[in-house]
């Protein structure tokens, strides 16, 4: 398990840097869009600057949904790794009732069981 633990770090560690890229980049391109906009004239600030922010908004939805995905995708990895370790318990539980039965029984067939 200390393996699926490293890879979940790192995993978690990957997805927040692309995070913190995608909107590092969303708020450059709006700083660039206020930029330009004092650079030109009045008449050419509104689209710029509406498509800049929507390009903005888009990179941050995005981000927000990378970011949801990637936590569904470690909690999925988590309820995988809790199957297992509970399949696991139970078919320890199974053989030691099994070997139990066999005790108790004194090696006579319990019925229902198959021999082995």
């Amino acid at each position: 398990m200390d393996r699926d633990s490293q890879s979940e770090d790192t995993l978690s560690t990957m997805v927040l840097e692309n995070i913190k890229n995608k909107l590092i980049h969303a708020f450059k391109a709006t700083g660039e869009s206020r930029e330009d906009a004092e650079v030109t004239d009045v008449s050419s600030i509104r689209p710029v600057s509406i498509s800049r922010n929507y390009q903005a908004n888009e990179e941050l939805r995005r981000a927000q949904i990378d970011g949801a995905i990637t936590w569904l995708r470690s909690e999925l990895m988590e309820m995988r790794s809790q199957d297992l370790q509970l399949a696991q318990t139970l078919l320890g539980l199974n053989t030691e009732i099994q070997r139990l039965r066999r005790e108790s029984f004194g090696g006579v067939d319990v019925e229902g069981e198959e021999p082995q």
